[in-house]
């Protein structure tokens, strides 16, 4: 593995000049690619040869934001507006960290929707000299509302008006939900670029092994920065995911947590109802699904629980 390791530069040089006569293959692609072949291929510590941000406060805070997004109480992302504030100006201002600005610049609502739940959710009371325990987390109704209220005013962004013309037939075209489009709004602002640090990428956030399952191809081109391959990866996934789960909650919710997490939930708790699990899953799915909610509902006066299993409401 060593040798193999001490290989990697020149195995990146070649497939860079065998790629060169292809116009339709960037340079980030290709970089892509091969961090892929890496981690497929050499173990964790060959890619510390791969470019990295420099920032120790940025680094800090992405770990963190991806550790609280996968802990179980919603108001540990409360009070981290500040930092993210600072977080993505300083990704937006590298050409090679704009992908993470775009994904980090659709995350911004949850810290502040986590912050009105820890201001409307009163602390627990606790005996002089005792340990306080965790704020428990809010019923699903009482974040939706919230969502409901956080988004009311604010209009069609740019991008989607672009994109959401374009989008819709290619959901209709999988016999899902048109309206499920808005998924890309909370996934990514509409944003082809965006990437996570966990690395979903593109409009609709697909992880690599998502987008492999779907028929997408991550190399030399990643397709989930394409918007019509991604999109119909990602309308692909989520028929699927209703047609397990009988429910689009459950599905979105399996979506965001992934599948497995959910279905672990709805066997502990001996249910079917989204309901029933929705203070026990992660807290970013605690606040994603009522947020796909909120947009689905102020962008076409659709409720989710109304929408049919299949295809148009018409």
């Amino acid at each position: 593995m060593k040798g193999l390791r001490s290989m990697f530069p020149f195995l990146l040089a070649g497939s860079l000049v065998a790629q060169a006569g292809d116009q339709s293959v960037t340079l980030p692609d290709l970089m892509r690619g091969a961090q892929q072949w890496a981690e497929e291929t050499l173990d964790t510590n060959a890619l510390d040869a791969l470019p990295k941000m420099d920032d120790p406060a940025v680094q800090k805070f992405l770990r963190e934001v991806q550790q609280r997004f996968q802990g179980q109480y919603v108001v540990d992302l409360a009070g981290l507006q500040e930092t993210a504030r600072y977080a993505l100006s300083w990704l937006g201002s590298r050409e090679e960290t704009q992908p993470y600005a775009a994904w980090l610049g659709a995350q911004m609502d949850y810290f502040d929707v986590a912050d009105e739940i820890r201001i409307t959710i009163p602390a627990p009371k606790v005996d002089a000299n005792q340990l306080a325990p965790p704020r428990g987390n809010p019923p699903p109704e009482a974040v939706r509302k919230l969502w409901i209220s956080k988004i009311s005013g604010r209009p069609w962004s740019t991008a989607a008006r672009e994109y959401v013309p374009q989008l819709k037939p290619l959901f209709a075209a999988q016999k899902i939900p048109p309206e499920l489009v808005w998924v890309a709004e909370v996934e990514s602002s509409f944003d082809p670029r965006a990437e996570s640090p966990a690395g979903a990428a593109g409009q609709f956030q697909l992880m690599p092994d998502t987008a492999k399952r779907f028929g997408l191809s991550l190399w030399p081109r990643d397709q989930r920065f394409q918007t019509e391959p991604c999109a119909t990866a990602s309308a692909q996934y989520l028929k699927y995911l209703y047609d397990r789960f009988q429910d689009w909650r459950l599905a979105l919710a399996a979506y965001n947590a992934g599948e497995g997490e959910v279905q672990k939930l709805l066997d502990r708790y001996k249910t079917h109802r989204y309901e029933d699990i929705a203070t026990h899953l992660p807290a970013e799915t605690q606040l994603y699904v009522p947020r796909v909610e909120a947009v689905i509902l102020r962008r076409e006066g659709a409720k989710l629980d109304q929408l049919p299993a299949h295809g148009s409401r018409s």
